[in-house]
């Protein structure tokens, strides 16, 4: 951070497992997401709660301005899919999906942000990956071209 730098940035970051596979099981999901907190922290991010389901994750990040999204969803994608390979946890190669949605929140909404990240076990007991993503696009109003989303298979 340069001197007379002062920046307040809260990103969500969503991406998922390559093929929708469910392959982030419960019994995976802490330490996966323990790694993918002390990468952001490594890239001097703040990690404020990452959670997930079976299929997709959500990253909650204090930002810091000086390391880009892409960057950042890249590192993060890369590393984990180096460690998940390391562990042998699946009898084929785990990767996460193409592509990413990185949301922008003021201070205010940290609360609403970090409740619905813990919460999405419960969460997407009542809505899809699917219907969850589309309305994070339809509520931050960013346009898409449906052929351009995740696969979704559900």
């Amino acid at each position: 951070m340069k001197p007379g730098v002062f920046t307040q940035l809260f990103i969500q970051l969503v991406f998922a497992v390559k093929y929708r596979d469910r392959l982030l099981k419960e019994e995976y999901r802490t330490d996966i997401f323990s790694y993918m907190s002390g990468i952001a922290t490594n890239m001097k991010h703040k990690s404020i709660i990452i959670n997930g389901v079976s299929d997709h994750v959500h990253v909650f990040l204090g930002f810091n301005p000086s390391v880009s999204i892409s960057d950042t969803v890249y590192e993060l994608k890369r590393s984990t899919s180096l460690f998940i390979n390391e562990k042998n946890w699946f009898s084929h190669k785990f990767n996460w999906q193409e592509g990413y949605g990185a949301f922008s929140y003021s201070r205010s909404h940290i609360d609403n942000v970090y409740n619905y990240v813990k919460n999405q076990e419960q969460h997407h007991r009542k809505k899809t990956f699917r219907d969850e993503y589309i309305e994070f696009l339809k509520k931050f109003e960013i346009e898409y071209d449906k052929k351009y989303l995740f696969e979704f298979f559900d």
